[in-house]
């Protein structure tokens, strides 16, 4: 136990070379604070936000990739936590929405579009000149 806690002590208190200062950075603006919730932790002031991005760099100091520091955060905190959530059965309403949306207004367009050329060809000369 005192070995794991010298360990951690160790890891914490190493600084990231330049390339995994900069991967934590980019991660940093990826993760959500939990507690301002519309903000990366990067621009964050609250603790937990410090608490995090300490986490990070912890995790990246002991070998974790991105994407496995990712995992852990979404596993501790769920979907929110991440900026651009997962593509997966929980998600996919989420990731298709703009694209059912802007479907849906471009049929109501053409409807719109095709009753109003409907309604005018019925017209006389003189009516549609109105």
């Amino acid at each position: 136990m005192i070995a794991a806690l010298l360990l951690s002590m160790a890891i914490a208190a190493t600084p990231l070379d330049p390339a995994q200062e900069a991967r934590a950075q980019a991660l940093d603006m990826e993760i959500r604070c939990v507690q301002c919730q519309n903000e990366p932790i990067a621009q964050s002031t609250a603790d937990i936000a410090g608490d995090m991005r300490t986490l990070v760099r912890e995790r990246i100091a002991a070998g974790d990739s991105d994407a496995e520091i990712r995992a852990f955060f979404r596993e501790r905190y769920g979907d929110f936590v991440l900026f651009r959530p997962p593509f997966d059965q929980r998600t996919w309403l989420l990731w298709m929405a703009p694209f059912v949306l802007l479907a849906c207004g471009f049929v109501a367009v053409m409807a719109v579009r095709r009753s109003g050329a409907a309604a005018g060809a019925g017209l006389e000369p003189e009516e549609s000149e109105r």
